[in-house]
């Protein structure tokens, strides 16, 4: 049996008599995209958050490559190999391309940054943040503002600032958003790739994509994880059906 490279166990999260998370057990092992789907509400945001370290959990625990991270903050987690993009854009619209991939990789190497312009004469630091521009295509556009990118190259973007930080397994929260079918596909295809390199828990409401992508996805419904299986599985699982996906096709 393939060891989890990412692993809650019992995780729960209550804010006050809300239970937004109820103990959830979930996995990610080597070379595989791990989906978690369900609706707005299911809980889906605040695991992100207690995997990513932003929100501590009321009980239960969260490991990663063999060690147990649950108390570890969110920069000590991205340094030890937790790579995320955001569902919200969390890049600077007011810094170039460059620039923005280049904080990434300075994230990656634990220093702190004082100020931008020396920075970018990090001869290293540059060539790292220049290689994730050109694996996810945007090298062409280096010198150009954030702001001045479509959505679809915003969302490459913060793929490329996550691998600067040459992350061990991916958290990426709605990839897809925006994207439109043509910037799907080009997504869908760039993750497929992806996997190989590091797995990725992908949190998406495009199931076209989920059910393309995805070698097992889990059903999140008020907190609880209440079927998890192969894309055939999760489309014959009748409960399945009648909390979401049934929703879905309304």
């Amino acid at each position: 049996m393939i060891e989890p490279l990412l692993e809650t166990r019992d995780l729960c999260k209550n804010f006050g008599a809300l239970q937004a998370t109820d103990h959830v057990n979930i996995s990610l092992v080597p070379g595989e995209i791990h989906a978690l789907i369900g609706p707005n509400g299911a809980g889906k945001s605040t695991l992100v958050k207690l995997i990513m370290g932003s929100e501590q959990p009321s009980s239960g625990s969260v490991h990663f490559a063999g060690a147990d991270i649950t108390d570890l903050r969110r920069p000590e987690r991205a340094r030890a190999g937790l790579g995320r993009t955001f569902q919200i854009s969390s890049l600077a619209m007011e810094h170039t391309v460059l620039q923005n991939a280049v904080l990434g990789a300075l994230g990656r190497s634990g220093r702190v940054m004082r100020f931008l312009w020396p920075v970018m004469s990090d001869k290293a630091l540059v060539a790292q943040a220049e290689q994730a521009l050109e694996r996810v295509g945007l090298a062409d556009h280096r010198g150009a503002l954030t702001g001045e990118l479509s959505h679809g190259q915003r969302r490459l973007l913060e793929v490329a600032v996550a691998l600067t930080l040459e992350p061990k397994a991916f958290l990426m929260d709605e990839p897809m958003a925006g994207l439109g079918a043509e910037g799907s596909a080009r997504m869908t295809e760039f993750l497929d790739r992806l996997r190989q390199e590091a797995p990725i828990l992908l949190i998406e409401h495009d199931m076209d994509a989920v059910f393309q992508l995805a070698d097992r996805i889990s059903v999140l419904v008020y907190g609880r994880v209440i079927a998890t299986g192969t894309a055939a599985e999760i489309r014959a699982n009748a409960a399945v059906r009648e909390a979401y996906l049934g929703e879905e096709d309304a």
